[in-house]
């Protein structure tokens, strides 16, 4: 019995101390709030896009022939009237000169068909021949001056066929593929060309443009002409996902649009002194696209529910549950609000995941979008 009254004693004795020790109060959270303001946003529209050279030339043969030289490598710099290949000349060399023989035995025909006929003119007017043989030896020369003519066209057949023996860049570019080596005998009907001269100086990116969207933008800016002039420039996201180091512009809209796809074609064109970019390649052509006047809230400010987006707005010091419609901004950190939302209006920005409905809100920090 005494063992069971000190036991009460003890008890009583530490309930008694634990009341007098002061219970630490919870500290409040205390939030940071943003208060809306419209402001201008620049959105990047992307659009899968191809590119080409400026030009891709390929290079086929004029002449039938056995290749004897390649001038140039995979991948070289040429410059306009580079010699690239040598086909056999041999032939051609004496073709020309078989030519220009024919050419000098006829002149030598045209000349004693001249000195003739000048010597019938003679005997004509002193009535020792006909009318008929002077219209002979008349005839007679200018078949011989015909015949030149066809001689001197063969002369210079010749001479094209032997200057197409050396085949020589049409432009300033780079190199392709080599399909073909010394020894081939190639011609004007090859399957494939003997190589492609690119040039790579300034590459085209050809991309698509939905039928709305293009009459948004064309109607923006008030024309074709003036979207073309005035469109800021353009930047290229490359296939790894970085975006090229320098900016490009619009340089044609097409006026028709794709029967099947209801799309209009764009091409931009893009610098490309250090060879980064490939004819073939394909990318994202990133468009500048200005709002003005919008609402734009941090994602962080957001949560979800049900595929809803809502927001707490602070109403009196209180949280207040509020859903918006949102369009992202690619830059993966804000949202342009569509609705829900108007300016003046101020939003809880950090411990969202704390709050509730009706929570009274402690301002740590408040800013305006943009400060």
């Amino acid at each position: 019995m005494k063992q069971q009254f000190w036991q009460v004693v003890v008890l009583s004795t530490v309930l008694c101390t634990s009341c007098q020790e002061k219970i630490p109060e919870q500290s409040p959270i205390e939030y940071s709030v943003l208060t809306l303001t419209p402001t201008n946003i620049t959105q990047m529209e992307s659009y899968s896009a191809t590119v080409r050279g400026r030009q891709d030339i390929e290079i086929y043969p004029q002449i039938e022939g056995t290749i004897k030289r390649v001038c140039i490598k995979e991948g070289q710099l040429v410059k306009e009237g580079e010699l690239l290949f040598v086909i056999d000349q041999v032939p051609y060399q004496a073709a020309l000169q078989t030519a220009i023989a024919n050419v000098h035995a006829i002149q030598a025909q045209v000349e004693n068909a001249k000195l003739n006929y000048e010597s019938k003119q003679f005997l004509f007017h002193e009535h020792v021949i006909s009318q008929h043989d002077l219209s002979l030896s008349r005839n007679s020369l200018a078949e011989a001056t015909a015949t030149l003519e066809q001689a001197q066209a063969q002369e210079l057949n010749a001479r094209n066929n032997l200057s197409y023996t050396e085949i020589k860049s049409p432009a300033n570019g780079v190199i392709g593929n080599l399909p073909y080596r010394v020894g081939t005998l190639v011609s004007p009907t090859l399957s494939q060309p003997l190589t492609t001269v690119s040039d790579n100086s300034e590459m085209y990116v050809y991309f698509s443009m939905a039928e709305q969207q293009l009459q948004t933008l064309v109607r923006h800016y008030g024309s074709i002409e003036k979207t073309i002039t005035e469109l800021p420039s353009v930047q290229l996201q490359l296939s790894d996902g970085s975006t090229y180091e320098q900016s490009g512009r619009i340089e044609s809209i097409s006026g028709i649009l794709d029967l099947q796809t209801g799309s209009g074609s764009l091409r931009a064109v893009f610098p490309n002194e250090k060879r980064i970019l490939f004819s073939g390649g394909t990318g994202n052509v990133l468009i500048p696209n200005i709002q003005q006047n919008v609402i734009s809230i941090p994602q962080n400010a957001t949560y979800e529910l049900q595929d809803k987006i809502f927001v707490y707005r602070v109403v009196d010091g209180k949280a207040i549950n509020t859903r918006i419609t949102v369009h992202p901004v690619h830059d993966g950190n804000n949202y342009i609000v569509t609705s829900g939302l108007k300016p003046g209006d101020v939003i809880v920005t950090t411990g969202i995941g704390l709050l509730k409905e009706g929570d009274t809100i402690t301002i740590k920090n408040e800013q305006k979008k943009g400060e």
